[in-house]
């Protein structure tokens, strides 16, 4: 899941701990966007409080640790550049037929790159993420050429490494 406030990865990290018999298995793994500091926070509690450039990716990333992102609570983050992450929105937008946001994006990359990384250690399980928003609202910024080009993102090249379609 993609940091917001950090709100939701709280909520979920204390229900896997809640019931740990139950979940003995399970572990919340967050992903962040470019700009945020939680990454930054989970490495390094010390970890100075501020960035000075905010996420492009509406709706996660922080330039400041929220209160309600709890470090201990996340088994592991995963920083996730700006670019991979809106190639993701594209593709995965492209193959479902309707346009999602820059958070699931982020979702969606982090989730195959644990995939990617189980499957080269032999190791079975379960991946879960969500499509968290419409990509409808962004038509003016990650589906917006001329933004993404002042922002200086290029996604041709994540685009090029993901060709194959679903299913």
């Amino acid at each position: 899941m993609g940091a917001g406030t950090g709100g939701t990865s709280a909520t979920i990290g204390r229900y896997i701990r809640y019931r740990p018999m139950e979940h003995a298995n399970t572990k919340l793994c967050v992903a962040d966007p470019e700009g945020s500091i939680f990454f930054d926070t989970f490495c390094d509690p010390h970890a100075k409080p501020t960035h000075c450039k905010p996420s492009r990716l509406e709706g996660v990333g922080r330039p400041r640790s929220e209160p309600s992102f709890i470090p201990g609570l996340v088994d592991r983050m995963i920083k996730v550049e700006d670019n991979a992450s809106i190639a993701m929105t594209y593709w995965l937008s492209e193959n479902l037929g309707r346009k999602v946001g820059g958070s699931t994006g982020l979702n969606l990359f982090a989730t195959l790159n644990l995939a990617f990384e189980m499957q080269s250690q032999s190791k079975e399980g379960s991946l879960v993420t969500l499509i968290c928003d419409s990509g409808a609202r962004y038509e003016g910024t990650i589906f917006d050429t001329k933004w993404l080009n002042d922002q200086g993102l290029q996604i041709d090249r994540w685009l090029e490494g993901l060709t194959e379609p679903l299913g």
